[in-house]
C-alpha cells in the first residue's frame, strides 16, 4: 500500500529570490514516490491545516520573516493542525530551508531540533561538495556528493542523532540528523537548495531512507 506524504511548498510568503522551490518541490514529489510515497503537495498553511491521516509531512518552503516589512502570523487552525499531528506521532521531513521557515509555529524548531539564525548561520558558496557520513543506521555506503549548499552555524535545540556533516572554517557542521519528538519521528536534511542537488543519486537514495524511517515504513 502507498504511503502518503504531505509536501507543505512555499508560496507567497514563504518564498524567496533565492530558491527555486518549485523545481525543488517536483524533485522531492519524485525523490518520496521512488521511496513508495503519494504526494500531495500545498501552500504551509493551508497543508498545515489539514495534514489529516498523512504518514509524512515534508516541509520545503523559506523564511517569511526575511520580506519588508516581516509577515508575520499564522492561522491558529494550522498551528493546532501541527501540533496534532506530531502528538499523534507523524513522520516529518524537514528540507533545506525549512529550518529558517514556520517562523510562526511555536512547536516547529523544538520539534526539528534546530533554527537559522540570522547574521549567524550561513553557507559557503554553493558548490560540487562532499558530505561526510557519521555511525547511523540510515548512513551511506560512499560518500554523500552533491552539488548543493554546506550550512554551517545552525542553533541546535535538543539532542539529535546525526547522519551526515561537512567541515567548514576547521569546525564539523550537522547537516543530516534525525530525532525523535515526543510520538513523532522527525529527519532534517538540509541540502536541496536547487534541482542539482536532487539529481544526486546518494542524495535522492537518502531522501527515501530518511523519509521511510520518519513513517515508520
Amino acid at each position: 500500500m502507498s504511503l502518503r506524504a504531505l509536501i507543505a511548498t512555499a508560496e507567497g510568503r514563504y518564498e524567496d529570490p533565492w530558491h527555486p522551490f518549485a523545481d525543488t518541490t517536483a524533485r522531492l514529489a519524485a525523490a518520496l514516490g521512488e521511496a513508495g510515497f503519494h504526494s500531495e503537495v500545498a501552500p504551509v498553511d493551508e497543508a498545515l491545516g489539514r495534514i489529516g491521516d498523512a504518514d509524512l509531512l515534508a516541509v520545503n518552503a523559506g523564511d517569511p520573516w526575511r520580506h519588508d516589512p516581516p509577515i508575520i502570523g499564522a492561522p491558529t487552525d494550522a498551528i493546532a493542525g501541527l501540533d496534532a499531528a506530531l502528538d499523534r506521532g507523524i513522520g516529518v521531513l524537514a528540507m533545506h530551508t525549512s529550518l529558517a521557515s514556520l517562523r510562526d509555529y511555536p512547536s516547529w524548531p523544538i520539534a526539528t531540533g534546530g533554527i537559522w539564525l540570522p547574521g549567524i548561520s550561513m553557507h559557503p558558496p554553493l558548490s560540487d561538495a562532499r558530505f561526510d557520513w557519521e555511525p547511523h543506521p540510515l548512513a551511506g555506503p560512499e560518500p554523500l556528493m552533491a552539488v548543493d549548499e554546506r550550512y554551517a552555524y545552525m542553533q541546535p535545540i535538543g539532542p539529535r542523532d546525526i547522519v551526515a556533516t561537512h567541515e567548514h572554517e576547521g569546525v564539523r557542521h550537522p547537516v543530516v540528523w534525525t530525532r525523535e519528538h515526543g510520538s513523532a519521528r522527525i529527519a532534517v536534511d538540509l541540502l536541496g537548495h536547487d534541482a542539482r542537488s536532487y539529481d544526486s543519486p546518494d542524495h535522492r537514495a537518502l531522501i527515501g531512507r530518511l523519509a521511510r524511517w520518519a513513517a515508520r515504513a
